[in-house]
Formats: structure tokens, sequence, C-alpha cells
């Protein structure tokens, strides 16, 4: 499993490189962001292209990936200011349409890779027709916008109603790697991350991000360090995805059995509401 981790600062970057993570996340997105998640308890990031500069000055040997706005009139400049910046892969978020990726991939022109983040029901509906494109590289299924898209209750809610085994059906049968929204530290979080785990291996994903449970906000090493041995609480996820890759498929059944419920009885609360 490779574990994104998103920052803007080129000291985290170096440790948590140097910790397990594969991959830093940078995020340049704004545009509607407010808009769609002002109300919930998510985390807007405020990163700037020179902030990709600075990180890329800090782990020259290490990914890069920067999530960019929604295609608009500005992508061009936005591309070309990512790339020169030190981008290896670029995402785009909040599309809808085959011709929306296809623009997108047009202005990369092979110069770096290109993710699709698969956050929108007009996105999970195309999404084999996207990911069968020349000039894209892999996908993320983003189940936090996607589940607003969709006006549901819970970002795991796409599991439980089998809209996530279906994506994966479609990105298997194109053969490009995919990851599926993020996951907490392993004792942490409204879904164990033993559960969560077994479903990335049951369908097939291969990445995750790294949520804020990893950080809490946390600026600096010395203040993650003072909090958890991160190293080892991301060797610990490993170990579980591991421990599920040698599992038999009645094992990840039984397990996708009991996620589903958790999931379904989460949602069902939250629509009855506190009291």
């Amino acid at each position: 499993m490779r574990f994104f981790f998103i920052t803007n600062s080129p000291e985290l970057a170096r440790f948590v490189t140097d910790n397990g993570v594969d991959r830093i996340f940078v995020d340049l997105e704004l545009m509607g962001k407010v808009e769609r998640q002002g109300h919930l308890s998510t985390v807007i990031s405020r990163h700037d292209i020179w902030d990709v500069e600075a990180v890329r000055k800090a782990i020259p040997d290490k990914e890069i990936m920067v999530r960019l706005n929604p295609n608009h009139g500005g992508s061009n400049e936005e591309v070309d200011a990512a790339i020169e910046a030190g981008a290896d892969i670029l995402m785009l978020p909040m599309f809808r349409t085959v011709a929306e990726v296809e623009e997108f991939a047009k202005l990369i022109a092979g110069r770096c890779r290109l993710c699709l983040l698969v956050e929108t029901a007009d996105a999970m509906e195309i999404v084999h027709e996207v990911a069968s494109l020349e000039g894209v590289d892999e996908l993320h299924i983003g189940l936090n916008d996607l589940s607003l898209d969709l006006g549901l209750d819970f970002m795991f809610e796409p599991f439980a109603l089998g809209l996530v085994d279906e994506m994966a059906r479609k990105l298997r049968a194109v053969g490009k790697p995919f990851g599926i929204g993020g996951l907490a530290r392993s004792d942490e979080g409204l879904l164990p991350a033993r559960l969560l785990l077994a479903e990335h291996v049951r369908v097939g994903s291969t990445a995750a991000i790294l949520s804020r449970t990893f950080h809490r906000g946390l600026d600096s090493v010395e203040a993650i360090e003072a909090e958890m041995d991160f190293a080892k609480e991301v060797a610990t996820l490993n170990e579980i995805e591991a421990g599920f890759r040698e599992s038999s498929f009645l094992t990840l059944e039984a397990n996708r059995d009991e996620a589903w419920q958790r999931i379904l009885e989460i949602t069902a609360k939250r629509r009855v509401g506190p009291g």
C-alpha cells in the first residue's frame, strides 16, 4: 500500500518520507472547496505554488503530487507552474466529463503523470472511460466529496452501497492503479483501520491518504514525535494490509460484511441525529 501525506512543510515532508510515506501531497485546490466543505470539520489546505518548490528542494528524490483546481480558464498557467515547481504528479479534482479530462491531459502533454480524483457522481459514472484515456496514469476515489455530491450522510457509505466495488471492478478491467480515500491511525477513526484495509485489499486498491490523525494539525517534527511514534504507526498499517493480502477470500468477505454493517449503523445514527 502506498501512503500519501498532505503537507506544505519541507521539514515534515522530509520526516514522513523517511518514515514510511511514499508520496507528499501538496494541495493547491481552492475553487469551490469552501462552498462544498465549509460546514464540515474537514481541513481545507491553504498551500501555494511556492510550497511546491520548497518541498521539492527538501525531498529531491521523493514523489510530490500536486492537486490543482478543477479545469478552468487558468488551468494552463496552473499546470505549467506546478510542473516547473517540481511536481511529479498532477491531480485533477471535481471533473464531471470525459472532455474535461482530455483537455487537462493535453495541458500536461506527458510532462508529468496525471492522477484523476473521482469525487463526483458524474465522474463515478464515466470512470471506465476516463481511466482508459491516454495520459491518465492513476486514479483516486475521493470519498468525502463523492459522498457530498451523492447526498449521503457518511463518507464511507459508498462502500456499503456497492459503489466502490463497481468502480473498482471497472478500474481493474482497465488495469490502471487506484487508491481510495484516507486512513486513520490503526487505533482511531469511526471505522477501524483493520476493516478499511481489508476493503482496500478486497477491491484492489493500492493507495490511501494518511488522515489528520497522523498529524492532528501539528506543524513540526518535534510536535509529531511527542504525540506518536510515526514510523511505527505507518508500519502497523503496512503489517495489517500485508496480513490481509495473505488472507482467504472468505476472510475478506467476512470483513466486508462487518465493515458494511458498521457503516450502515453509523449512517443510521447520523440520520436520526442527536438525542
